[in-house]
């Protein structure tokens, strides 16, 4: 018997695999990230990471200084308060999201 569409039944049997399991596993063409959610997510890790030394003998030298008098407590608290804000802003940037259902 011959085949009423012309195309070899190989093709055909081939094409039906292919979008069965499409319509199957939807999740498995979807599950590719963005780059540049990967790319910031990478930043922020060697940012961090970086940071975090440098962050720590910028609080024993804010002080050290606030202890001998040469700079305000104020300016102290402020220090400790930056580096607050730079180590939470991930959970800083989940909680608003999460405010506004973004």
């Amino acid at each position: 018997m011959k085949n009423p569409t012309g195309y070899p039944f190989t093709e055909i049997a081939f094409a039906g695999a292919l979008a069965l399991l499409t319509l199957l596993a939807p999740e498995l063409a979807l599950a590719q990230a963005s780059p540049f959610s990967t790319g910031a997510t990478s930043f922020q890790t060697n940012f961090l990471a970086i940071l975090t030394p440098v962050a720590v003998i910028a609080v024993m030298a804010l002080g050290l200084a606030a202890l001998f008098g040469r700079i305000s407590w104020g300016w102290a608290a402020g220090g400790v308060a930056g580096i607050v804000l730079v180590f939470g802003a991930p959970q800083l940037v989940t909680w608003v999201r999460g405010m506004f259902a973004v």
